[in-house]
């Protein structure tokens, strides 16, 4: 970056207008919905006003072109500042302002990506700096482009320890093209933050995490003009000691103001003191940016063969995933795996392998996993696959709930499900994974039984919009499907069947190949059961399903190695309520497991072959 040049007086005042031209927009929005966040965004106008109209490099009509700087509001809820410097860069109309947070406008009341300009939707605090480094390492290693990357946050969500995930991989990583602004304005909601005005504290904590922290009077666009000038080879912290609505007379710096509009006469009131205060009504028009990231097509994506796997051969569907990732790898430079340490467990090793420079090891921090991998899919720029213990995804739900919000594309494979992991015990059995991933809205949860549905599963997943599960699991099962055998999302397989059979069962991974075990033993006893593959936990196979329930007098049985709770069970039940005469009778995990050999703890939990074959018994005798 060049160096720095202090802007001149005209344009120092410039600045300053267009700080105050924010506030007065941000006040009359939330004063206008009745609702709001006006203090937490009269903190922020200087350094919004500096980013926008002398930092940032951006075409204003084409928020979303590959080439512009990124930006990221972290603390969401001071979205009518964000909402304000779009109109004042003339991309929205002064007008809609006015109808923030009404259902007929897009201005919701925290950032979402139905507008142009936001790439990811936040307000769920703590979670904008893992997007932003996703897009800053993008920028970096994979477009190597001159793009910057620049995330304001607010003092309370630095108590989130995502924040820090961040900070860390950041330092790690030597994203030079990222700046964190923090705005440490004091005040928290209820309370003040922790720190208050302690800027060395949090500069000495930057530090820590290898950031180049610079503390500035947040209210001063000269020195933010100068802050934001400066770039090492290391990601950049600019702290400003900022004040809670500032220019707001008897609200400033005071508590009990957070998310409260001013009241109508109050407003008008502080609006003619600020706008007194404005020399010059002439905008700022952006700076444009250099044309420098490559353009990039990932759209569909194909296998480059297909499957090579031989009928009976066995593989653990984990290594199935992992050999097919490292394949749909050569397809496309685009395609780019994450791993949270256990890229020897989950096999994304073999992608790593075969393409270094596409893999990011994001250490034991799977919230900032999932956000970054957030953060490298704005913008159509890659394809993410995210790998880890289906188990540890669950602390990373918040993470993946707004990576919906933020229509976020998506793959996350979790590996080592259930009981079947056997001696490593309940702490890594992943048993509520389903549960999660089946009530994210927009989801597709695939749970592959062999190495050719896995392979399938993957490339279908690169081509799906939305938050894409593959849960893989650790025992090695036989290959069932042939090479050519055709996958479809919520394409259910019958991969027994027979004319007199008598129930329809359906297992996916392990329990799959435990119902087709089950059948050989009743098939010793002249009862014939016909099994279902799912494939897609979600969207459900409801035809084939009822099909099946039909032709087996109306009774279903299905088995999962998960708990009761939200899983397989639960959504063929769902699937099938309120029609008449199909009865569904579940096995699952029904408390907290324990360590043991996997044959053992299927066993114990009732969901091993000779617990399908005596509950297959029972409704057939009930009959």
């Amino acid at each position: 970056m060049e160096a720095y040049h202090k802007p001149d007086q005209q344009k120092l005042q410039a600045l300053k207008d267009t700080a105050n031209r924010l506030r007065i927009s941000s006040i009359q929005a939330t004063t206008a919905a009745g609702s709001g966040h006006p203090t937490s965004c009269c903190s922020a106008a200087e350094i919004m006003a500096v980013l926008f109209f002398h930092t940032m490099r951006y075409k204003a009509q084409d928020p979303r072109n590959p080439h512009n700087d990124r930006f990221v509001l972290s603390k969401g809820h001071a979205a009518p500042i964000l909402y304000s410097v779009w109109a004042e860069a003339g991309f929205l109309p002064e007008a809609e302002l006015l109808n923030l947070r009404k259902i007929s406008s897009d201005l919701d009341g925290h950032p979402v990506p139905k507008q142009a300009f936001t790439d990811v939707a936040t307000g769920s605090l703590g979670q904008g700096l893992g997007a932003a480094c996703g897009m800053a390492y993008t920028g970096k290693y994979f477009d190597k482009a001159s793009y910057r990357v620049y995330c304001l946050l607010g003092d309370g969500e630095l108590s989130e320890g995502a924040v820090w995930e961040a900070m860390a991989f950041a330092g790690i990583y030597k994203l030079d093209n990222l700046v964190a602004i923090l705005d440490i304005n004091r005040l928290g909601q209820s309370d003040p933050a922790p720190l208050q005005h302690q800027m060395d504290v949090y500069q000495k904590r930057c530090e820590a995490f290898g950031w180049h922290a610079i503390i500035v009077d947040g209210h001063s666009v000269e020195e933010l003009c100068k802050a934001f000038g400066q770039v090492k080879n290391q990601p950049t912290a600019i702290i400003a000691k900022t004040f809670k609505g500032r220019g707001i007379t008897g609200v400033e710096d005071k508590e009990s103001w957070h998310g409260k509009p001013l009241p109508q006469n109050m407003a008008d009131q502080v609006i003619q003191e600020i706008y007194s205060q404005i020399q010059n009504k002439k905008k700022i028009l952006a700076t444009p940016p250099q044309e420098d990231a490559p353009s990039v097509d990932i759209t569909n994506i194909r296998m480059p063969t297909p499957p090579s796997y031989k009928v009976g051969d066995k593989i653990a569907t984990r290594k199935a995933y992992g050999q097919a990732l490292a394949k749909l790898g050569h397809a496309s430079d685009r395609i780019i795996a994450l791993d949270g340490d256990t890229k020897n467990s989950t096999f994304s090793e073999l992608f790593k392998k075969e393409h270094p420079d596409r893999f990011i090891e994001c250490y034991i921090a799977e919230q900032n996993m999932v956000s970054i991998a957030v953060g490298c899919a704005t913008r159509n720029r890659t394809v993410p696959f995210c790998s880890t213990f289906a188990a540890f995804f669950t602390r990373a739900f918040d993470q993946i709930r707004m990576a919906a919000i933020s229509e976020s594309n998506i793959n996350l494979c979790g590996s080592h499900c259930g009981v079947s992991i056997g001696e490593d015990g309940p702490s890594q059995m992943a048993l509520e994974d389903l549960a999660m991933f089946r009530s994210v809205p927009m989801s597709t949860v695939f749970y592959p039984s062999d190495g050719v549905a896995t392979e399938k599963a993957v490339e279908l997943a690169a081509n799906t919009k939305g938050i894409c599960f593959i849960r893989t699991s650790r025992p090695e099962n036989a290959i069932i499907y042939n090479n050519n055998e055709d996958f479809q999302i919520g394409q259910a397989k019958v991969v027994l069947k027979s004319k007199d059979d008598q129930v329809t069962v359906i297992g996916a991974g392990v329990t799959l190949h435990e119902a087709l075990a089950a059948a050989d033993l009743l098939k010793k006893e002249k009862i014939n059961i016909r099994v279902l593959d799912p494939f897609t936990v979600k969207p459900l196979d409801r035809k084939l399903i009822l099909d099946s329930a039909r032709a087996t007098k109306g009774r279903i049985l299905t088995v999962e190695d998960h708990y009761y709770e939200g899983g397989l069970g639960e959504a063929v039940a769902a699937a099938v309520v309120g029609e008449p005469d199909v009865t569904v009778t579940r096995l699952a995990v029904s408390q907290v497991p324990r360590s043991g050999k996997p044959a053992e703890l299927l066993k114990m939990f009732g969901i091993d072959k000779d617990a399908i074959a005596r509950a297959v018994r029972g409704l057939v005798t009930k009959a």
